[in-house]
């Protein structure tokens, strides 16, 4: 088939997209910025519309003859109404879409509250389900939590699980959560292009708690956890919480905390009779492959690999920019050195001064800011795009180049860049730390930071030069 596929730098987006082109269809990637899927395996292998759904549509930019699309964006996480976007992006969709046979995409079950009340992200996801219903070509898939190696609601029970050995928690951990794995949800997205457009399909595997859910991946990693239900813990506390713990930022963990504070059951009697050679994997099934895919380093795509809804910089206008560069000959490869650029950051760490990087890690996130909670997806592998700790992936050349853009808290944008230039008996490695300050705090940041940043940015070149100068396994 002819396939168009937006939410290529998403969680789902990024794993749907190979499975698409393994399986031999026709496929387009709409996305804002190419550059961010440079380096997947499958780029050669599709066509790449670039442009930004939220900017409205004309006659001239509608979409092309598709037999199915997959909306799959989503704007929870940057600034702003995530609410807003999200219907700005489905109308502008639809109104593109005119030309597209089928439109399939995945939205959240609703929870069942006796008052009514659901959660700001799930009803967001439900008008995006509505607007795109509207055109009478929509399968609508609605899903509880997603469990998978990467997936905020995976990773939120990990870290809770592994770095609490007791906690107290809201009542409402009790309620019934109805989860579905990664691998099954890619299912129901794949098979729905053999079907007509059904409207609203539920899915997910049988009922679990909140509890359950902390109990069972503590049962898989052999830990003993207390965890003990109080009567009254406000959901916003509690996702205050969940930010602190784990790598999950406070703009998600809110509404991901609000989608369960009431039951979150959907009815499968319509995905059984449409889907019937998919049976849901159960809980614990799911998050025990979910963390063998971690331990075995695998993770084919993490949560925090989109990009939200922030713009990103290139490097073309030096004027008003800070830089300080430092350069070493290294005595190795352009390959080794590039290697032990790429192996920056997540449980490796920054090599020197960690405790500094750790302390303006918590600075970070006290401030609302990413901090190091996110780590990395793969130990030595490296996507554009892709999260790295408090920074952002914005550019890699293989062998030659690796720029990283500041997604803390700072007042103005920063960078650090690595370039790897070829010089007799090695390479030479050339590292810049470049600052674009806003107003005089920013002046004020970077030159008060200074002395600091001396000691901190030379130590870390000498020792990624020491790092690539060290034998390589074999």
């Amino acid at each position: 088939m002819k396939i168009l596929v937006t939410g290529a730098t998403g969680y789902i987006g990024g794993r749907l997209i190979p499975l698409l082109v393994q399986n031999g269809h026709d496929l387009t990637v709409f996305v804002r910025n190419p550059d961010r899927i440079a380096g997947r395996w499958w780029l050669d292998k599709v066509e790449i519309i670039t442009g930004d759904i939220l900017e409205k549509p004309s006659a001239e930019n509608t979409f092309g003859e598709f037999d199915a699309a997959y909306f799959l964006i989503h704007g929870m996480g940057g600034k702003g109404s995530f609410a807003e976007r999200d219907r700005q992006a489905a109308e502008n969709f639809a109104r593109r879409a005119n030309r597209i046979q089928k439109i399939i995409y995945l939205g959240g079950i609703l929870p069942k509250s006796p008052e009514g009340r659901t959660s700001r992200h799930l009803d967001s996801r439900a008008e995006v389900g509505r607007i795109l219903r509207e055109t009478g070509r929509t399968t609508e898939f609605r899903a509880g939590p997603i469990i998978g190696s990467g997936s905020s609601s995976f990773e939120m029970v990990r870290y809770l699980t592994e770095r609490l050995p007791a906690m107290i928690a809201p009542k409402w951990i009790k309620n019934q959560v109805q989860t579905i794995a990664v691998r099954d949800i890619l299912a129901y997205l794949f098979a729905a292009l053999e079907k007509p457009p059904l409207d609203v399909v539920e899915v997910g595997a049988p009922p679990v708690t909140f509890l359950q859910m902390m109990q069972e991946y503590a049962a898989a990693r052999k830990l003993r956890r207390i965890i003990l239900p109080v009567p009254v813990l406000a959901p916003k506390l509690a996702a205050l919480w969940v930010g602190f713990v784990t790598p999950i930022p406070n703009s998600l963990a809110v509404p991901l905390v609000e989608g369960v504070v009431y039951p979150v059951v959907g009815n499968n009697e319509k995905a059984r009779q449409h889907f019937p050679e998919i049976v849901p994997t159960p809980y614990e099934t799911a998050v025990r492959r979910a963390i063998q895919k971690v331990q075995s380093r695998s993770v084919e795509t993490r949560w925090s690999g989109a990009l939200g809804q922030d713009k990103t910089f290139a490097l073309s206008d030096w004027e008003g920019l800070i830089k300080e560069t430092r350069s070493r000959l290294v005595q190795a490869s352009p390959e080794s050195t590039f290697a032990a650029l790429t192996r920056l950051g997540g449980d490796q760490g920054w090599l020197v001064w960690k405790w500094a990087w750790w302390f303006r890690g918590i600075l970070d996130q006290l401030l609302g800011g990413p901090g190091l909670r996110r780590g990395r997806r793969d130990p030595e592998n490296l996507y554009p795009g892709e999260a790295l700790d408090f920074w952002r992936v914005e550019k890699i050349v293989p062998n030659e180049q690796l720029l990283l853009r500041a997604e803390m808290k700072v007042p103005g944008k920063a960078w650090l860049r690595f370039e790897i230039l070829p010089e007799e008996n090695g390479v030479r490695l050339i590292q810049t730390a470049l600052f674009q300050p806003h107003g005089f705090s920013g002046f004020l940041y970077w030159y008060s930071l200074y002395p600091l940043h001396k000691f901190i940015f030379s130590d870390l070149i000498n020792a990624i030069v020491k790092e690539a100068q060290l034998p390589q396994k074999t």
